[in-house]
């Protein structure tokens, strides 16, 4: 037996209340969706100069655009004057400027104060002291990544590593050439549970035998329990029968050229802490991010992305979709099954983990990091 009183085989989970206190949810919006690099949104979203984008970042609403000079740049969707949102739709176009619907004080695309009422009679209020205030941003995957620290930690070291220490390298999933890629469906899912659910669910396959009879098919491996991310490098292979990463295991898209031998005919998933979960495959590659809105409730945002022709010409993804959208819709029903638990007397002090599961503790002992930080 251990200290915890369990058998050596057996890890503790975290307590029931970290998927049901309002307080400690707090407390993850300000020490990790509002402090570390953050997935915002697909870049191409923000094709032309004054496309925006508004996304809810921890606590925060968030101010994506493209500036004249084609860089992505983030704000706090704040007006500076008397605290006003400054763009209220998800998505649009501006033409030259953002302006308060309020005071009609009026930013241009890299934040500056460019124009308000009597402006030029009021010499103490600086154009760029008064901008709208930046946040760090970053593209990469296709993606447009922010961060609300005032000194945010490294990408490199927290991001791309979290890709490194799955698949052992980051040449690995740059050969999938997800930026090159177009979005062919996006599909947003409202989740009644706690995000912290919902990537222990994506982390193991102790449950795919159980719940995921079509993904299962297709890899075949699954049944055993053990996820993918279970081991650095390894992708699950697909059945010997099966020809595609299709709900019916018959023949996927088009290839993606830069994917190596090595890589064909096999699934990888990886978890990019806090809120993304990157699956590739050798046709296509899905993109999760989370919105945690709520301690009980999130918002998942998944994209399949498929090479430029094959969205291009039309072409019929939905046997693609499909598969993931049922092993989706199946993980988080068993995760609204958990979270109404999560409050019982019984899980109060937890539940146990399995040794297939025990890399959810390194989760764990991540989030709490985190949080005593």
């Amino acid at each position: 037996m251990t200290t915890t009183g369990l058998p050596e085989s057996l890890i503790a989970t975290l307590p029931g209340d970290h998927y049901t206190d309002p307080e400690i949810f707090r407390l993850e919006q300000e020490h990790i969706f509002e402090s570390m690099w953050f997935c915002a949104a697909r870049a191409s979203e923000l094709a032309r100069p004054g496309a925006f984008r508004t996304v809810d970042v921890g606590r925060e609403s968030i101010l994506l655009t493209r500036s004249r000079d084609g860089s992505v740049r983030a704000f706090f969707n704040v007006c500076r004057h008397r605290g006003a949102r400054l763009c209220t739709q998800e998505s649009g176009e501006v033409k030259r400027a953002f302006q308060c619907p309020y005071h009609a004080w009026t930013y241009g695309l890299d934040g500056k104060l460019v124009a308000a009422p009597n402006l030029t009679r009021m010499p103490d209020v600086g154009r760029t002291e008064y901008g709208l205030a930046s946040v760090a941003v970053r593209e990469w995957l296709g993606y447009v990544w922010v961060c609300l620290a005032e000194n945010p930690p490294s990408f490199e070291q927290s991001v791309i590593a979290d890709v490194v220490a799955r698949l052992g390298d980051v040449e690995s999933v740059e050969r999938y050439d997800v930026e090159s890629l177009e979005v062919g469906r996006r599909i947003v899912y409202d989740v009644k549970a706690n995000w912290k659910l919902i990537i222990e669910n994506f982390m193991e396959c102790y449950h795919c035998a159980t719940i995921h009879p079509e993904l299962t098919e297709v890899l075949p491996e699954f049944a055993d329990g053990y996820a993918a991310q279970y081991y650095v490098g390894h992708g699950a292979e697909f059945g010997s029968d099966v020809q595609g990463f299709t709900v019916d295991g018959s023949q996927g898209l088009d290839r993606i050229p830069t994917v190596s031998e090595e890589q064909d005919r096999r699934y990888y998933a990886i978890t990019v802490r806090p809120q993304v979960f990157i699956n590739l495959v050798p046709d296509h590659v899905i993109f999760h991010r989370m919105f945690p809105v709520a301690v009980d409730r999130t918002i998942v945002e998944c994209d399949w992305l498929y090479l430029k022709g094959v969205v291009a010409s039309g072409r019929d993804v939905s046997r693609s979709v499909e598969l993931f959208d049922r092993v989706n819709r199946q993980d988080f029903d068993a995760c609204e099954r958990c979270q109404p638990a999560m409050s019982s007397r019984l899980y109060a002090k937890g539940g146990v983990l399995v040794p297939s599961e025990h890399h959810i503790g390194e989760f764990h002992d991540w989030v709490q990091g985190a949080l005593s930080g």
